[in-house]
C-alpha cells in the first residue's frame, strides 16, 4: 500500500477507430488505479473536439452510455491525482483550449520541474493560465509559439519542458504522444485487430479493448497518429541516461502490465524472493499487504520456505484513505479498508511485506489490527529500500518531512510502526530484481536524474544520473 503513496494520473489515447469514445472510456477505467480524483474523455468527431470531464471515480465522473453513444474516430482519456495544482473542476482533464492553430485536448502523466518559472515568464508575456496545474504550461508554450505549423510548435514547446512527463495531446486532425527525455513517466503504444494505435500509461488498458502491445514510447520521442498510419519523430536532438520511475514496477503499475517489456508481476515476486534472501525471519505465515504488495509477499513465502496465506482482506468499496480531510478520518480510513482474517493470524509468528514504507502510518494501523487479532509477532518486510528523498516528478512525496527514513533510524521505525522487526530491500537488491540497467531511484537517495530547478528546498544543482 505503500503508505497510500500517489501519482499524478494516467493517460489514454486512440485514433482510427469507430468505437474511440468508448474505447477510450473502457482504456481509461482501467487506469483507475493511477488516478481517482478526476476523469475525464475528449474526442474528435467532424474536425470539432468535445470534453466531458467530472470530480471522481471514471463511473461518477463519465456515464458509459453517454460514450457509447459518442460518435468519432479519435478520443483520449484522463484520469488524476494531483501533485501540483488543487483539487478542482478548472484542473481536471483532458485540457481543451483554443490557439490560433485550431482546438486542443491535452492529458499529462507526471510533473514539471520547471513549471514555475516557465508559468512565470508566460504571464509576464500576457498568458491567462484559466487553472493551477502545471499541465497548462504546454498549452501555451504551444499557442505562443513561433513556429508556422502546430507540429513544429509542439516540438519546440516539448523541448522547454524539463521533469518527469508522458503527454497525449489530441488535436483536429491527429493524437500525439510524447514522452519526456528520460522516460521517467511511462507511456506505451498498442494497436487494435482493426489496425487502430493506441497510446496508454500502461499496457493493461490495451487488454481491455482486445489490443496488443507493440512496444514503449521512447524517452524524447514524439508519436504522430494520422488516418494514414503513424510517424515518429524525436522532440530533442540528445540522449539522456535512461531513468524510468522505480515505483511503477514496485507499486504503480498493476501486477497484468508490462513495463519496458518487463512484467510487473514477475518483477514484484523476484523483490520479494531477494527480500527473503536479504532479510530472512523465523515465522508461521507470511502475508501481504493488498493489493500491490502480494507478488512480493509469495516470492517472499516461496523463498523463504515459509506458507504464504490471505491474512489481510481488501473492501474495494472503501474511498482511498489519503482523499480524507483529517489524520484521524484517514486513519479510520485505513480500518474500514482493511480487514484480518483471523484464523490465518490467530496465535502465529507473522511476515507482514509490504512494497514500501513512507509516512509509517499504514504500517503501524496494519500491525495494530493483526496484533487485535492475535498474532503473536509481526515481522514486517518492505520490498523496496528506505524511502528518503522526497519525488519531483509525479509522486506526492514533495515534503522530506514526511518521510519515515528520512527523520528516524530504522529501529525507531520499528518502534513507531511497533514490529517485531523491520527489515528493508536493499539498493542492490533492487537493482538486481529490476534486471537492466535504466531505473530512476532517486527516492532512495540515489540522486536525482533531472537538475531541480523551481525548488528552494533543496540544492538545486542535483544531478546524479538514475540508476
Amino acid at each position: 500500500m505503500a503508505d497510500e503513496l500517489h501519482e499524478e494520473c494516467g493517460v489514454f489515447g486512440i485514433f482510427g477507430d469507430e468505437r474511440a469514445a468508448l474505447k477510450s472510456y473502457w482504456g481509461t477505467f482501467s487506469l483507475q488505479h493511477r488516478g481517482q480524483e478526476s476523469a475525464g474523455l475528449a474526442v474528435l468527431h467532424n474536425e470539432e473536439i468535445t470534453v466531458h470531464k467530472g470530480m471522481g471515480l471514471v463511473t461518477e465522473a463519465l456515464k458509459v452510455e453517454e460514450e457509447s453513444q459518442r460518435l468519432g474516430l479519435a478520443a483520449m482519456g484522463h484520469v488524476r491525482y494531483s501533485t501540483t495544482g488543487e483539487s478542482s473542476i478548472v484542473n481536471a482533464q483532458p485540457l481543451l483550449m483554443k490557439t490560433r492553430f485550431g482546438l486542443l485536448a491535452l492529458g499529462q502523466n507526471g510533473n514539471l520541474v520547471n513549471a514555475a518559472g516557465l508559468r512565470q515568464q508566460l504571464e509576464q508575456e500576457g498568458a491567462i493560465f484559466q487553472g493551477t496545474t502545471d499541465s497548462e504550461v504546454l498549452s501555451h508554450l504551444i499557442a505562443r509559439s513561433g513556429r508556422q505549423s502546430f507540429y513544429e510548435a509542439l516540438k519546440e514547446s516539448l523541448a522547454k519542458l524539463q521533469g518527469g512527463f508522458a503527454f497525449t495531446v489530441l488535436t483536429q486532425d491527429a493524437l500525439y504522444g510524447a514522452r519526456d527525455p528520460q522516460g521517467i513517466r511511462p507511456l506505451a503504444l498498442g494497436q487494435t485487430e482493426h489496425g487502430a494505435y493506441v497510446l496508454a500509461s500502461e499496457s493493461c488498458a490495451f487488454d481491455v479493448i482486445g489490443a496488443h502491445y507493440v512496444r514503449e514510447i521512447a524517452p524524447g520521442e514524439l508519436i504522430t497518429l494520422r488516418h494514414n498510419g503513424i510517424e515518429a519523430d524525436r522532440f530533442v536532438n540528445f540522449s539522456m541516461d535512461r531513468a524510468l520511475c522505480s515505483f511503477e514496477m514496485i507499486y504503480f503499475a498493476r501486477p497484468d502490465s508490462r513495463i519496458e517489456g518487463q512484467s510487473t508481476y514477475i518483477i514484484r515476486r523476484r523483490l520479494g524472493e531477494i527480500l527473503a534472501q536479504e532479510s530472512p525471519a523465523v515465522a508461521d505465515v507470511v502475508i501481504g499487504v493488498p493489493d500491490s504488495s502480494t507478488p512480493a509477499a509469495m516470492g517472499y513465502a516461496t523463498a523463504a520456505g515459509i506458507p504464504f496465506d490471505m491474512g489481510l482482506v481488501k473492501n474495494r468499496y472503501v474511498a482511498r484513505t489519503f482523499i480524507s480531510p483529517n489524520q484521524a478520518l484517514r486513519e479510520a480510513g485505513v480500518q474500514l479498508k482493511l480487514s484480518v482474517v483471523k484464523e490465518v493470524v490467530d496465535g502465529k509468528r507473522i511476515v507482514l511485506v509490504d512494497d514500501s514504507l513512507v509516512r509509517g502510518t499504514t504500517s503501524r494501523h496494519l500491525i495494530q489490527i493483526l496484533r487485535r487479532a492475535g498474532a503473536r509477532e509481526v515481522h514486517m518486510r518492505i520490498a523496496s529500500p528506505p524511502y528518503t528523498d522526497p519525488c519531483y516528478y509525479g509522486i506526492d512525496t514533495s515534503r522530506a518531512t514526511e518521510l519515515a527514513a528520512r527523520n528516524m533510524n530504522r529501529e525507531q521505525i520499528r518502534k513507531t510502526v511497533g514490529a517485531d522487526s523491520l527489515a528493508y530491500l536493499s539498493l542492490q537488491g533492487l537493482k538486481t530484481g529490476l534486471s537492466q540497467d535504466g531505473w530512476c531511484m532517486a527516492c532512495f537517495g540515489a540522486g536525482y536524474p533531472v537538475p531541480l530547478r523551481d525548488h528552494t528546498d533543496i540544492a538545486l544543482d542535483i544531478t546524479k544520473g538514475g540508476n
